[in-house]
């Protein structure tokens, strides 16, 4: 394969595309829920938690949140082929990944130039999915595979006891990234590594070797120890730094011979001067929790008759969330599960978005997030961030879709839509930012200071367009959504007039509420596996075959 070929996975169905319908958000005021009083200035009260099919919602939002997601974190269901309790997870492979590649596709558009993703995954999808977000993100995006150890038990019965799952993480920028990430305070054990043999009043510190595998001229030369031996560099290495350097260090007293006082040259480094570590790849159940600690916190808020089957624990989202995000920057999963996530990054003073379509949303996400802002969450993370409460967050469901067939089967617009939203749902098809002016009943919307947009079911006539044209003036254009008009629009230099639902009938597949299983357009294949394809230039036939499965939303983070 030449250097210029690129790799890429091939599936039946990958080229087919859904055209989705980016609908408008419907708040409720009785699912939304606010602490009664502030507890900080820092309390955040804009947080969103969707009920909804979620590729709907991540449409839906990425007018608004398009470069403004700091952390994106995904719990997808693995496609194992179990039947969870809250979601069918057993989507046969080709779809599993048309399903996956829709929806990191409109991600990679909302992340912010700093931002990150990460996905949780096992063996499964992982090595698929990692070439798959390389088709998606880019290869030079990809970032680590974290390895964490979900699990601390033996399996006696597996070939080979699991003991792990992968967190592929991927940046917008990697350099822009590697800049704002957070690194880790370090744990007792690192901390332990720190000693006072010599009651320093510096306080706890360890030897540092100054030796270094160069060899350079220039950093071999003799170092006297106090006892008046003189040192020279190991064979085959030579010193880390200069002369001048080591003098610097003898001087300032840092210089350490060991205990007998002629020992290798090193230097003491404090641990009241040493940064925060630098995450790594292996991520311990000590550190970032496991899979039974996750159940114990489902426990504790829901009784054991209401457990997720493969729940994240609070310690590994606040790992992630602090790595990735500073307070105040916004989080997003759009597989919300037992909404971990939003709790984590709730306590941690970020902002956040949740997507959930399972009814689980109101029996269990609803009632953790009311406990979180009223402060009777002390469990996970909570003592952790000193977390005592305050905040709130919006609920939203997704709007119905805006166009249905009448008995005749021709589109009309859906009897469920008042005024007020079907301006909005035309705003954001339109590209307009729905912004209703209390000074001027033509303007429902904008996207510059001078362009706006108007929407009406009215039949307008002639001398009503005059009339807005009139009142727009030179200076400013309007966008006129109507049912129909009569006369010759071209007459109004600052009108473009638009019929509805002409006007949007080919640009989204209307009425289609659940993108969570689609196979019934698949074409059939050979029962084949899917491997990673030369270009389709160089590729004969597909490689896949389809099958049934289970509905794509709803994690267990």
């Amino acid at each position: 394969m030449s250097k210029k070929q690129k790799l890429e996975l091939t599936w039946i169905g990958k080229d087919v595309r859904p055209k989705l319908e980016p609908r408008i958000l419907l708040g409720d005021p009785e699912k939304s829920h606010h602490a009664k009083h502030r507890v900080s200035e820092d309390d955040i009260f804009d947080n969103q938690l969707i009920f909804g099919d979620n590729l709907l919602a991540l449409k839906a939002l990425e007018q608004e949140f398009t470069g403004k997601v700091k952390c994106v974190f995904i719990d997808p269901p693995y496609n194992t082929g179990s039947a969870f309790t809250h979601y069918d997870d057993g989507v046969e492979h080709s779809i599993w990944l048309s399903l996956i590649r829709d929806r990191l596709e409109i991600i990679r558009r909302l992340l912010s130039e700093d931002g990150s993703l990460w996905i949780t995954i096992d063996d499964n999808e992982c090595h698929y999915l990692k070439v798959l977000c390389d088709e998606v993100f880019g290869r030079g995006s990809f970032v680590a595979n974290v390895v964490w150890q979900n699990r601390y038990s033996r399996s006696n019965d597996a070939s080979l006891s699991l003991s792990h799952n992968s967190i592929l993480v991927y940046a917008s920028s990697p350099e822009k990234w590697k800049k704002i990430r957070n690194r880790l305070s370090r744990t007792d054990e690192q901390a332990g590594q720190y000693k006072n043999t010599d009651n320093d009043a510096n306080g706890p510190w360890r030897a540092i070797p100054w030796d270094a595998p160069n060899l350079r001229p220039n950093l071999t030369y003799p170092i006297t120890t106090p006892t008046g031996k003189i040192r020279m560099p190991p064979e085959g290495r030579c010193w880390s730094r200069t002369e001048d350097q080591w003098l610097e260090i003898a001087t300032a007293g840092l210089a350490y011979f060991g205990k007998s006082g002629d020992g290798a040259p090193s230097f003491k480094s404090y641990l009241k001067d040493a940064a925060a570590i630098v995450p790594n790849t292996w991520w311990p159940h000590e550190e970032a929790g496991h899979t039974d600690e996750a159940k114990k916190e489902m426990h504790v808020l829901f009784g054991k008759n209401n457990v997720f089957d493969t729940p994240k624990p609070e310690r590994l989202l606040h790992r992630i969330i602090h790595i990735a995000s500073n307070p105040g920057d916004l989080i997003l999963d759009s597989f919300a599960g037992s909404g971990t996530t939003g709790a984590v990054a709730h306590k941690m003073g970020r902002r956040w978005i949740m997507i959930e379509l399972g009814e689980h949303c109101h029996t269990h996400i609803i009632p953790r997030l009311q406990k979180v802002i009223n402060g009777e969450d002390q469990g996970g993370v909570s003592q952790t961030v000193d977390w005592q409460g305050g905040g709130g967050f919006r609920y939203y469901k997704l709007a119905p879709s805006l166009l249905q067939q009448d008995r005749w089967g021709q589109w009309v617009i859906n009897k469920e839509y008042n005024a007020e939203m079907l301006a909005a749902a035309i705003c954001k098809l339109e590209g307009f930012t729905y912004l209703p002016s209390d000074a001027h009943y033509w303007q429902h919307g904008t996207s510059t200071e001078t362009d706006f947009i108007y929407v009406t079911t009215q039949s307008l006539t002639p001398e009503q367009l005059q009339a807005l044209s009139d009142e727009v003036g030179e200076q400013r254009s309007l966008l006129v959504c109507c049912s129909a008009f009569r006369g010759d629009a071209n007459r109004y230099p600052n009108l473009t007039v638009k019929k509805i639902p002409k006007m949007v009938l080919q640009r989204c597949e209307w009425s289609h509420d659940d993108y969570s299983l689609n196979v019934e357009n698949l074409p059939q294949a050979p029962e084949m596996p899917v491997e990673v394809a030369a270009p389709k230039s160089a590729r004969k036939k597909s490689v896949d075959a389809v099958g049934q499965g289970g509905l794509f939303d709803g994690g267990d983070a």
